[in-house]
Parts: structure tokens; sequence; C-alpha cells
């Protein structure tokens, strides 16, 4: 999926716009639908949300991202829970076990954590969790909420087509406070004792 989305998808925003234009009303969907099914074959989400900017405007390409991606990552994550996640409990050795059991009651704290801090793989994230003890719930919220403010980044950032303009500083505001938010949520956790 990803080698023919790299072949046939359009490579120029004038060809995105045109590809879209003929669904008419129905374009939003179907980019949700064409992100949810490209996210398990690790097609950039950065990507699909610029695209969803350039096409859409900054707030509703955000919304068609913010559905895509969250309905993409449940994807991934069920095709990681179903086949793979017997095979890691198989080979995780009692170190990887006991962060797996951290891992599971903090799951919606790390999922969030994750999917805001800058630089993490978030077509990765989606299988990682889904070999781990995280509750498809707490992957859920944890994707929606976590991945919001970096698909509004994006999303603006397309939106302005390469103009600097407030689409652009809200973009990289987002980005910019992204990148705060790793050091304290850390800080955070360490201090607050992990629940019974």
């Amino acid at each position: 999926m990803f080698a023919t989305v790299a072949l046939a998808a359009p490579h120029s925003p004038d060809a995105l716009r045109d590809g879209l234009a003929g669904l008419g009303v129905a374009a939003p969907l179907v980019y949700v639908i064409v992100w949810a099914l490209l996210t398990p074959a690790l097609v950039s989400g950065t990507l699909l949300a610029l695209g969803a900017g350039l096409s859409f405007g900054a707030a509703t390409g955000s919304c068609v991202g913010i559905a895509g991606a969250t309905a993409g990552g449940i994807i991934a994550f069920a095709i990681a829970r179903r086949f793979g996640r017997s095979a890691v409990d198989r080979l995780m050795g009692a170190r990887l076990h006991a962060a797996q059991q951290r891992v599971e009651r903090r799951g919606f704290l790390a999922v969030l954590s994750a999917r805001m801090a800058p630089g993490v793989p978030t077509t990765l994230l989606n299988y990682a969790c889904g070999v781990s003890r995280v509750r498809l719930r707490d992957f859920m919220w944890g994707t929606f909420l976590g991945g919001a403010p970096r698909i509004v980044a994006y999303a603006a950032l397309g939106a302005s087509g390469g103009r600097l303009g407030t689409p652009v500083l809200i973009g990289l505001a987002l980005i910019a406070a992204l990148g705060l938010w790793v050091p304290a949520s850390a800080l955070w956790q360490r201090r607050r004792p992990a629940p019974a």
C-alpha cells in the first residue's frame, strides 16, 4: 500500500485539490477513510495532515485529520493486537514485563505523552501500543487528544500554501508548545504516584 501511494498519489498541491474537488461534499469523508487505510501501511501522518490542510483549510482539515488519524491508529492497533501480542508476550523477559505493567496502569497518559512528543513516529507507535497491554479505550482517547495538537499544527501549515501568515504562526506555535510538553509531562509523571 505504501508503494502504491508513493507512485499513484498526486504529487502536487493542484493535483491533490483537483482530485478531491471531483468528489464534491464527500471529499472530507473519503479523505478520512483513505487516511485510516493508509495509516497501517506506515504512510506519514504529517504528510496526510499537510494534505488535509491544503485541501480543506485549517479548520476542516484539522477535523478530517483527527478523525482519520484516530481511525487509522485503531486499525493498526487492532492488527498488532490480533497478530503480534501473543508472540511479544512469549518473548518478553521479566524487565519488559514490568515495563508493560507500568504502561498498562498509565496507558492513557503514556499514549497521550507519546502522541504529543515531537519526533515520535506515530505510525509505529500504533503497532507498539497494539502489542503492549494498553487498553483500547486508553489508546483511542490518548490518540484522539494527544494527536490533535500536532494535526492542527500541520493542517494549519498545509492551509497556508507556503505563505507566511496566521495559519503558519499558529502551526509553529503549536509545534513549539509540543516541544515543551515532553519535559513537563515527564516531570509531572515522576512526581505523581502510580495508581493502584
